[in-house]
């Protein structure tokens, strides 16, 4: 968590640590069927009560110490979300939200078509921060709202409380969690609970990891779902899809519960494998948070302002596997003769800003009875289309193109329910020729292997005296190696020929600076490396 204290506390000993986390994975037992009662766990995955799987994004927002900002549960949705996260109190640390407090905020997210996630915050860091409440304590706050949360079984999820064990003796974690949930069941509790992992969140001594099917097992329901925080300890692809791999291949149900981009005195997380592998493995995820930190780098907006993102609220909302192309509204609010109505197709898109990586568009607005939330701008190549990017407002600028290359592209509306529109004309332009040249340094490295595929990581390095705006690499692998899915950029592959044009995120190379590069890919009996990459057709060294 992100608290307005600041930053938690880690250990300087995380780096050593985190190689018995990458140990070989465990082995679990396969959960216990539950039974279907509002949003339920089954086979490890989160249902809604008609069976539709329902995987979370969304954010994370700080209610208990923001009373006031009650609009923000609208701003979320209207950027795509379809959960949000709400911090409450349940008094022994902040000033306690009350039954009627709460009651509220759970018609504001049904109001707003949100599933909301209501958690109590004061139990952060239990151990180790002297303030911290227990897991007991949480417990009694829940029982004592029964008579609020009975019956909102489809529409919110109770997280008994956030990080609730700091890095002293995590082991103590284990038990206080199990009492908690078996409480709050005995208390007659139908709902799914989310469970937050020791170690401020993140884990990072495995505990969870190891007595999850203990504490899953604890729940007679089976409708119980664990919770990792993903901040700087994670920051590799192998930290991360090792951990969110070994409880889908336990069928134990997670999600990204927070997570954080930007860098802080502790390290780099790497949100980009973070998003993509939730996308991937289907796993929800809840970017920490919507405005109001101490620290503002992790604020997704400015002043509670939707209409001022943060790079890094643009990171969530609009960059790869981020919000607003992967959310997906609730069915439970769409049943019964929802919202099925798409917004009006919107005006044919013009150009302007024409560059040889990047084109400004620009197109009129959409309507929709309910509010149009978003905008899909595709690129359009005979009678296929891929997504080039996605904003809340009426221009984008696309980066990461081809020089000397003609794009088609086109735009569709979304709304809150969505809805999709029908596409607006296109518009063609042709990039201008050459490309910034480059002095570059790429590192490629095999970061796991299977049988029949493997996962990789490439690092671009700036060698140069000047930035580098706009990129496009590209590189011929040496066997039947084929990439399947890659973050940080967009990939063709024509035969041996790969070719990854930049993110809007990772367009911009400062001199001695560099960005990183994920992808999952299959292969043959061998995997060998390449051993040439050009950027922006100059050739690059090598490590």
């Amino acid at each position: 968590m992100r608290s307005r204290t600041g930053i938690t506390p880690r250990v300087t000993a995380v780096l050593a640590v985190l190689l018995g986390l990458l140990a070989p994975l465990l082995s679990f037992a396969p959960p216990a069927q539950a039974a279907a009662t509002g949003l339920h766990i089954q086979n490890g995955r989160l249902l809604e009560a008609s069976g539709n799987d329902f995987v979370m994004r969304g954010v994370n927002h700080a209610h208990t110490w923001y009373p006031g900002e009650t609009q923000s549960l609208a701003d979320v949705k209207a950027l795509g979300a379809n959960t949000v996260r709400v911090v409450l109190s349940d008094g022994h640390r902040w000033t306690k939200n009350s039954a009627e407090d709460v009651a509220s905020v759970i018609a504001q997210c049904k109001a707003n078509r949100l599933i909301c996630v209501l958690e109590v915050h004061d139990t952060t860091g239990y151990g180790e921060e002297a303030a911290a409440g227990t897991l007991d304590h949480a417990a009694d706050y829940w029982i004592g709202l029964k008579d609020v949360l009975t019956g909102e079984e489809n529409y919110v999820i109770i997280n008994i409380g956030n990080e609730p064990w700091g890095n002293t003796n995590p082991a103590g974690w284990t038990d206080p969690t199990v009492a908690a949930v078996k409480k709050l069941r005995d208390a007659g509790f139908a709902h799914t609970i989310m469970v937050d992992a020791p170690n401020w969140g993140q884990d990072w001594q495995g505990v969870m990891r190891a007595n999850a099917q203990t504490v899953y097992n604890a729940d007679p329901t089976g409708n119980l779902i664990f919770s990792i925080h993903m901040y700087s300890v994670y920051d590799t692809a192998q930290e991360i899809t090792d951990y969110l791999n070994a409880f889908v291949n336990a069928r134990l149900p997670l999600l990204i519960g927070e997570f954080g981009g930007p860098p802080d005195q502790y390290g780099d997380p790497d949100e980009d494998t973070m998003m993509a592998a939730a996308q991937q493995l289907n796993l929800g995820y809840l970017a920490w948070s919507w405005s109001g930190n101490t620290d503002p780098i992790l604020d997704l907006a400015i002043d509670f302002d939707p209409a001022r993102l943060s790079s890094w609220g643009q990171r969530i909302f609009n960059g790869a596997n981020g919000i607003a192309a992967t959310s997906e509204e609730a069915a439970i609010y769409s049943s019964g003769g929802g919202d099925t109505t798409p917004p009006t197709t919107p005006g044919t898109p013009t150009a302007s800003a024409v560059t040889s990586s990047s084109v400004a568009l620009k197109w009129t607005a959409a309507t929709d009875a309910n509010g149009v939330t978003g905008y899909d701008v595709v690129r359009v190549n005979g009678t296929t289309e891929a997504t080039a990017t996605t904003t809340a407002g009426t221009s984008a600028t696309v980066t990461g193109l081809t020089p000397a290359t003609a794009y088609t592209f086109a735009v569709y509306a979304r709304d809150a329910a969505g809805n999709r529109s029908p596409r607006s004309g296109t518009v063609t332009v042709t990039t201008s020729s050459g490309g910034s040249p480059a002095t570059c340094g790429v590192a490629y490295r095999v970061t796991n292997e299977w049988p029949g595929g493997f996962q990789g990581e490439v690092v671009i390095r700036n060698t140069g005296s000047s930035a580098i705006n706009g990129w496009t690499l590209r590189w011929t692998f040496p066997d039947s190696q084929r990439i399947s899915n890659l973050w940080g950029g967009t990939a063709t592959q024509s035969g041996a020929e790969v070719s990854v044009a930049s993110a809007s995120y990772t367009a911009t190379i400062a001199p001695a600076g560099s960005v990183t590069l994920g992808f999952t890919a299959t292969k043959g009996s061998t995997n060998p490396i390449p051993t040439a990459y050009t950027l922006n057709s100059s050739a690059c060294s090598l490590g």
